[in-house]
């Protein structure tokens, strides 16, 4: 008679893909049977349009240049809260957590205030030539705000708990500083580096709140997807339309959380062959 570590484990399993599939799976299969319904022809009059290529354009290609920003500076931020000690360390531990708290609609409404043509920093930017509200740098300035505390907190337990011995080894062979980075604790770093990464792109493209006030949303420049789809269900009762923009966005992301998997996969055994 085998017996499993955890009691009720198939009532426990069967409880858990019930509400998986009743949260998750179910809604989706609902937006992509939704979607389905226009038909070829329908859906590409839906998607094929100027207006909703550009959006998709400006959506996924700032979130995968926000996602970029935000594990460069994430890094270097985990880096200096796990390394050094300094004061108000705490201060700024906490600081990072902001934008999980935060109501995005705030967030947005705060970045606007602030770079805005007549704000505290956008009216000194403006006359060095340097737009970022209303602007596409507004719409990658939001995803790298809320991005951000994704990579900090995925690699802060990475760096507290990796052991010193091997960066010590390579100082005793003569490594410098950059190669002792590089070559001893990027590798290391490169799977949690890819997980944040994956976190920070899958915010970045469903971003709405934070991202809305301060695009402006001006027609074929700063308009971003989730922007298009809420339009369609409030103002033009478009349902339809809606559930196909929506299932094109699903589709990619998937595809890239897809890919992000298999290269953190990837990286991982290549480390540990290193």
């Amino acid at each position: 008679m085998s017996r499993h570590v955890l009691p009720g484990f198939r009532l426990s399993t069967g409880y858990t893909l019930a509400v998986l599939g009743g949260c998750v799976l179910l809604p989706l299969a609902a937006l992509v049977w939704t979607a389905c319904e226009l038909g070829p022809s329908g859906w590409w009059a839906q998607i094929g349009t100027r207006r909703v290529l550009a959006s998709l354009r400006l959506s996924f290609g700032a979130a995968l240049l926000a996602a970029t920003i935000d594990v460069l500076l994430g890094l270097l931020v985990a880096w200096a809260l796990v390394r050094y000690r300094f004061a108000f360390r705490r201060v700024c531990d906490a600081l990072v957590d902001l934008p999980f708290a935060l109501p995005t609609a705030v967030a947005g409404i705060s970045l606007t205030a602030l770079y805005a043509p007549n704000g505290w920093l956008g009216s000194r930017l403006v006359p060095l030539g340097i737009e970022v509200a209303y602007t596409r740098l507004g719409v990658l300035l939001a995803m790298v705000f809320v991005g951000l505390p994704f990579v900090v907190r995925t690699l802060q337990p990475v760096l507290e708990s990796m052991e010193g011995d091997l960066e010590e080894a390579a100082y005793t062979l003569g490594a410098s500083p950059v190669q002792r980075f590089f070559r001893v604790v990027l590798p290391l770093l490169l799977p949690t580096l890819l997980t944040g990464y994956a976190l920070a792109l899958a915010r970045a493209i469903g971003e709405y709140g934070s991202v809305v006030f301060i695009s402006g949303n001006r027609l074929f420049r700063t308009e971003i997807a989730p922007y298009l789809i809420v339009q369609k269900i409030d103002s033009q009762y478009d349902y339809r339309g809606a559930a196909a923009l929506s299932a094109v966005m699903l589709t990619a992301s998937l595809l890239l959380l897809v890919t992000m998997a298999w290269l953190q996969r990837w990286t991982h055994r290549w480390a540990v062959q290193r």
